[in-house]
């Protein structure tokens, strides 16, 4: 089995498939009354190996996946009411069932966290960033480190991550450093017996496949080496796991002189050129695109280099699909400052913050080379604001341009490119196999499911698919 992405799901799904197997703990008590009498018709059958769809039946929460929402309240029973009740799993290391598989990612284990920039706070509360069976906020107390606002750094996210995978042994499984260009179906007779190398001739793992596989996977691409050079492989696998998540591809608003090189997509542009000196106080404002929370990180970082803005969004502000109008304020004061801003800075009224105005339900038209950026209200009037750079801060795509058709065929509609919010991988919601191509999977925001929480749901969904494909499961 192989794993494209060594983010959050990548690693969970690695811990299953390890030989690391739930149970419910004896003499547990979960609040959800038909969950603890369902789970206590056998407490001597993992999680793993009972009908995962009985189980989740009837329950309820921020997930449309039946299953994430069933593994998260094991972990975390009533977190979403502030309650703090332990986990009912226990968990046992049952080293006869663990698969043989390969975590190939381009960073180190954590994925995108080890791009964003360390100071960030998580969205999400803290204790909903960890992984099984290693809470965030124990690891955090052993590093004399505490949640800020019960949320914790980006940075430390990062290393909590890596610190999981080398205190749960899962290294041996996981190569950093490598890019994958293709993964594709092919006939398993033409395989020969010597091109089942590159990364498993460095591995202890036993490389065997299904005597009655006919097709297996072949998956190519490159290890990064210490000197930048690509090294290439390929590797056969009867099972593929897609765990990419979604930041490669910033979303481009495609206008013309959207090329121009003052204009970036990455808020690690901005923090660039601040660093660099590039910009500053004098400069023209800076131009903000966007309304989520990636373009609210990018104004609070502004602000607080006082450095001037132009924000320009397409909502209006008090629009409740606004991620704004969805966080509770108590819990997330920073957002909301941002939001207050947004509402009482625009161009027409004057407000109490400097060095920043606000235009909701405008778009922008283009970008000129003398870096001009000509902006249009709803009513059609044209705005133009000279500024110095500019960050497009919409969203982003999953880039899947190693599979066949950019993995357009896999999408719930086979007519429009994959996305997270719009247009999933369609896939059983009860194995996270995709409907259109069996024996490969997909986790975490590529099915839709965009928080740590929720994505280890799917990681459990798929290690009991595929354990029962590898008569792994006790009798």
């Amino acid at each position: 089995i192989v794993f494209s992405g060594n983010g959050p799901s990548g690693i969970c799904l690695s811990y299953l498939l390890s030989g690391y197997i739930p149970y419910f703990k004896r003499d547990s008590l979960h609040p959800h009354r038909i969950l603890q009498r369902k789970l206590e018709e056998a407490p001597d059958v993992s999680i793993l190996d009972q009908d995962l769809e009985y189980l989740s039946e009837g329950l309820e929460g921020r997930s449309h996946s039946p299953v994430a929402l069933l593994f998260d309240t094991l972990q975390r029973p009533e977190t979403d009411l502030g309650g703090r009740a332990e986990s009912v799993l226990t968990w046992w290391h049952e080293t006869d069932r663990a698969i043989p598989h390969l975590v190939l990612g381009r960073n180190a284990p954590g994925g995108v966290w080890h791009s964003i920039e360390g100071s960030m706070v998580t969205l999400s509360r803290g204790e909903w960033m960890g992984l099984p069976d290693l809470p965030l906020k124990d690891w955090l107390k052993q590093k004399r480190r505490g949640l800020r606002n019960n949320r914790a750094t980006a940075e430390d996210i990062a290393q909590y991550y890596q610190h999981y995978v080398m205190k749960k042994g899962l290294q041996k499984s996981f190569r950093c450093g490598t890019v994958v260009t293709s993964v594709r179906k092919v006939s398993a007779e033409s395989i020969s017996n010597h091109t089942q190398k590159d990364l498993q001739e460095n591995s202890d793992l036993p490389w065997n496949f299904n005597e009655k596989s006919t097709e297996v996977f072949q998956v190519d691409g490159y290890f990064k080496t210490l000197k930048d050079d690509k090294e290439p492989f390929s590797i056969y696998a009867e099972n593929v796991v897609l765990a990419t998540g979604t930041y490669d591809r910033p979303t481009w608003l495609g206008v013309k002189g959207e090329n121009l090189s003052y204009v970036h997509h990455q808020l690690s542009a901005l923090e660039e050129a601040v660093k660099n000196n590039s910009i500053s106080i004098m400069s023209d404002p800076v131009l903000i695109v966007g309304a989520g929370l990636t373009a609210a990180d990018a104004i609070l970082f502004a602000h607080h280099c006082n450095i001037p803005v132009i924000h320009v969004f397409r909502r209006r502000v008090s629009d409740p699909g606004l991620i704004f109008n969805q966080l509770p304020k108590m819990m997330y004061p920073e957002y909301h400052k941002v939001h207050q801003m947004m509402k009482e800075q625009s161009a027409t009224c004057a407000g109490p913050y400097e060095c920043y105005v606000s235009l909701p339900e405008h778009h922008v038209l283009s970008f000129s080379k003398d870096k001009k950026c000509i902006f249009q209200d709803k009513n059609g009037y044209q705005k133009v604001y000279k500024i110095s750079m500019a960050l497009v801060l919409t969203g982003s795509n999953p880039s899947l341009s190693f599979l066949p058709n950019n993995g357009i065929d896999l999408a719930t509609n086979r007519d429009q490119p994959v996305n997270p919010k719009r247009n999933p991988i369609d896939v059983d919601p009860f194995t996270y196999e995709c409907t259109q191509e069996k024996g490969l999977y997909a986790l975490g925001p590529l099915v839709g499911d965009n928080f740590v929480r929720f994505v280890q749901g799917g990681a459990l969904a798929v290690a009991s698919s595929l354990l029962k494909k590898a008569n792994k499961n006790p009798p």
